[in-house]
C-alpha cells in the first residue's frame, strides 16, 4: 500500500515516469522505502530544500499511526 501511493506520486512528478521503482526494505522496527528515479527527477521529487520528500514523509507518518510500523524514505538515481 505504501510503495504503491509512493510510486503513483512520484510518478506524476517525474519527467520520466517510466524509471521510477520502489524498493522496500523491512526490518524489525522499520521500514526503508528506496525510491529509485532517473537522474533528472531526483532533484524534482526531493524538492527546494527537501519540501516535496518531506511532504511524501509526512503522509507517510500517517501510515504509522494505523500499522504501528516506522517508514523512512530515500531517493536514489538509477545506477
Amino acid at each position: 500500500m505504501i510503495s504503491d501511493f509512493v510510486a503513483k506520486f512520484a510518478t506524476l512528478i517525474a519527467s520520466y515516469p517510466e524509471d521510477i521503482k520502489v524498493e522496500l526494505k523491512e526490518g524489525d522496527e522499520n521500514t526503508e522505502i528506496i525510491l529509485f528515479a532517473n537522474q533528472a527527477d531526483v532533484g524534482k521529487l526531493i524538492g527546494k530544500e527537501g519540501k516535496m520528500i518531506g511532504a511524501i514523509k509526512t503522509v507517510i507518518s500517517g501510515c504509522k499511526a494505523k500499522d504501528g510500523k516506522s517508514y523512512r524514505i530515500n531517493v536514489e538515481p538509477i545506477a
